[in-house]
């Protein structure tokens, strides 16, 4: 029974088998041929290949085997020996003692005690030797050097057969090599293309089945359709390759960069068995390794800069791959300082990308976005590395390219930063949702949309919303957008961008509203109809319709109709929804920060320039005669509308000073504070400004009579903690909030 091997070594003595399954037919051609150059480079070739895989997998004794015939016939290629018969039989017996080795590899994961001491000997001596001729090997009396070797033969187990003087006699195929073979990649897709016919003549005759009374042919084509599926998952698992095959390398990536810049840069990988189209693996391969690259360069600071920021000194780079729906999600962390949108916004006006206005409006998202412009790059020097503005945006490109999205953003808590590449699983059968449009002329298109791009269905009925609650189509900026759990969706009409139609509303009081991600941006997409979900045979467009952004591909219906295959990124370019998207945005931000204003009152005391308490807790301003205010318990009163009320004289208060009750003359400026049945005067120096704005910030402080400091509007203030003020009034006076006698 085989061991329990890792898929690489699976793989080495595959290849292995393989080659010399061939190698026994090239060399005995070339002992015929030894003129010809091309096949003593093969042979050549496949020993080099073996010796040099040998010592990644720790396999000496095949590596120095192999190595000794590799250079015997490094010596012919050179032209300093000819390949006689008796180097032919040395070289086919190195064949067979590394098939051996190679068995004992398969079956016990090792090279196995037998060293072939003997044609080790020999190889050496026929190295050395190029004038000699090499006698036919003959049993060696040593018994040090031809020891007996028993095997047991399981019944079910292809096993080398050696004999008395440990040289190799026969040797039969591997086991893995067995159960595998090797298809031209060309052939697959052309059994791909089959298949997708089958599945539209499939659907072709699903729609006659359904429409038709035989139940006969209703269950045939339903047989049928059984059939198809599994063959059409069958091919489909044919050309999928796990993603560790782009990951193997990674490592080695990691590894180089961090030398080189200096780092200290461990990597870890998980989900590496997620499946892919062969198509798309080797479509990622490249933007993978970018990203990875820009990780190492411009994410993982020093190990001297995370100190500093406590940090471990090793960074982090973790791939992660996982299924999500019908397509597959890759997400590519580190551990490092994050993207600063100011940096981002100053780097790309220096270079021209976007203006000053621009970067006024700018939120983080979009600034962090920046790194996919054209030519972007935060990159002072060019380096081998990084720094020719060759970059993101290839990324970007090459991903949306087979039919995936590309986004980045900063990790919770300042953790770095994590790109997220969502792409499908297979590129010539997709699943898709099936909707219609309608001309002018009230003719019928029916569309496909990737159910990659989909996120949810929406459908509103404006006869309900006219006279209710529930939420309806408004407009900012000109652009129609609906409330979708307490954010605005930006909406288009499909009819207006693919010029069907120019109407601003839909004729029916029902709108179909399809939810889609575009890129990063979530965008809603009016539609006129709305039919059920297909598996999609992807056909490529013609020559002359390239140019068409709005369009991936077409696809033969059930009727035999062509519909268009929407492309999703390009369509929102076509609507202009990334400006739209950020001028909804901004409004909803704006309308949100008119809504959550608050009103202050502004007034100086005690040394304190700005101090605000809000005017929901402010009853009433007053200004009187010093003279007015009068003691009781040694505390400052005032006789207000029938009632003692407590007064505070806040610059003392606010410096933990007794009140100076000899120090009332004057005009006094009093604020009456209320909450509820309490009350009290604040005595200020000045009352400064009532101000309506929103306090975008706040921070505690330690001083027991603030609630801490604020930026209100473009000042910053001193808030007031109220609740102090009412308690310690309640504590000092005796008469507090009672009525006067």
């Amino acid at each position: 029974m085989a061991a329990e091997l890792d898929d690489e070594v699976r793989e080495f003595i595959i290849e292995c088998n393989e080659n010399l399954t061939n190698l026994d037919q090239e060399i005995v051609r070339l002992e015929q041929t030894p003129e010809d150059a091309k096949l003593l480079a093969s042979v050549f070739r496949t020993f080099h290949t073996i010796k040099g895989t040998c010592g990644f997998f720790g396999f000496s004794s095949l590596g120095s085997l192999t190595h000794v015939a590799e250079n015997i016939l490094d010596q012919i290629r050179s032209s300093n020996r000819k390949l006689t018969s008796e180097l032919t039989a040395l070289l086919l017996e190195c064949v067979d003692a590394t098939k051996a080795i190679l068995s004992e590899i398969e079956n016990t994961g090792a090279e196995g005690e037998q060293q072939y001491e003997s044609l080790r000997t020999r190889l050496t001596a026929a190295y050395s030797d190029t004038s000699s001729s090499i006698a036919t090997p003959t049993i060696d009396p040593t018994p040090q050097v031809a020891p007996t070797l028993e095997l047991t033969v399981e019944p079910e187990q292809s096993m080398a057969v050696v004999s008395a003087t440990g040289e190799i006699e026969a040797a039969k195929a591997s086991a893995f090599t067995d159960s595998t073979i090797r298809v031209d990649v060309g052939l697959l897709d052309k059994l791909m293309n089959l298949v997708g016919e089958l599945v539209l003549a499939r659907n072709q005759l699903l729609q006659g089945a359904a429409s038709g009374h035989d139940l006969a042919l209703v269950r045939t084509v339903q047989r049928l359709n059984v059939i198809t599926s599994e063959l059409q998952e069958g091919v489909l698992k044919t050309r999928m390759q796990p993603i560790g095959v782009v990951w193997n390398k990674m490592p080695r990536v990691v590894r180089d960069l961090s030398t080189e810049c200096g780092k200290k840069i461990r990597i870890e990988m998980e989900g590496a068995d997620t499946e892919l189209d062969k198509t798309i693996i080797e479509a990622i391969k490249d933007p993978l390794t970018h990203i990875v690259r820009n990780a190492c360069d411009h994410g993982v600071e020093t190990p001297e800069a995370r100190t500093a920021a406590g940090k471990p000194a090793e960074g982090l780079v973790t791939l992660r791959a996982y299924h999500e729906g019908g397509h597959v999600n890759i997400e590519i962390a580190d551990d490092g300082r994050g993207l600063d949108p100011l940096r981002l916004k100053q780097r790309a006006m220096e270079k021209g990308l976007i203006t000053a206005a621009q970067v006024s409006t700018m939120s983080e998202r979009e600034a962090i976005h920046l790194v996919f412009a054209p030519g972007f790059s935060t990159a002072q020097t060019i380096t081998n590395i990084s720094g020719r503005g060759v970059g993101m945006d290839v990324v970007k490109t090459n991903i949306g390219k087979i039919g995936g999205i590309v986004d980045i953003a900063n990790r919770a808590g300042c953790a770095g930063s994590v790109v997220k590449i969502t792409i499908p699983l297979t590129l010539a059968i997709i699943p898709g949702l099936v909707i219609r449009a309608y001309s002018r002329a009230h003719e019928e298109h029916r569309f496909i949309i990737p159910q990659a791009n989909l996120l949810e269905l929406v459908r509103l009925d404006l006869a309900e919303t006219r006279d209710s609650s529930q939420p309806h189509i408004e407009y900012v900026n000109g652009t129609p957008v609906y409330r979708r759990r307490g954010e605005l969706l930006p909406l288009t009409y499909m009819n207006r961008i693919l010029g069907l139609d120019d109407a601003v509303l839909p004729s029916s009081s029902v709108i179909n509203i399809v939810v889609l991600q575009s890129e990063s941006q979530p965008f809603g997409l009016i539609v006129d109809g709305i039919y059920d979900t297909q598996e999609i045979v992807v056909k490529p467009m013609s020559k002359r319709l390239k140019n068409l952004s709005a369009y991936l591909g077409a696809t033969i219906m059930g009727d035999g109709r062509v519909a268009l295959i929407l492309d999703i990124p390009g369509l929102a370019k076509l609507s202009g929804m990334e400006q739209r998207a950020r001028d909804v945005r901004r409004e909803d931000v704006r309308k949100e920060h008119i809504e959550q204003r608050e009103g202050f009152l502004i007034f100086r005391a005690g040394g304190f320039s700005r101090i605000a308490v809000p005017l929901g807790m402010v009853s009433r301003l007053e200004q009187l005669v010093g003279a007015q205010i009068e003691s009781a318990a040694g505390q400052p009163v005032l006789l207000y509308r029938g009632e003692i009320l407590p007064l505070l004289q806040l610059s003392s208060l606010l410096h933990e000073e007794p009140h100076d009750l000899d120090n009332f003359h004057g005009d006094v400026q009093i604020v009456v504070i209320t909450d509820g049945p309490r009350r009290i005067g604040l005595i200020v120096d000045k009352i400064v400004d009532i101000v309506e704005e929103s306090v975008t910030f706040r921070s505690a402080t330690a001083h027991r009579y603030l609630s801490g400091t604020a930026i209100l509007g473009n000042t910053v203030i001193d808030i007031l903690d109220c609740n102090s003020m009412l308690s310690f009034a309640a504590v000092t006076d005796p008469g507090y909030a009672g009525k006067a006698a």
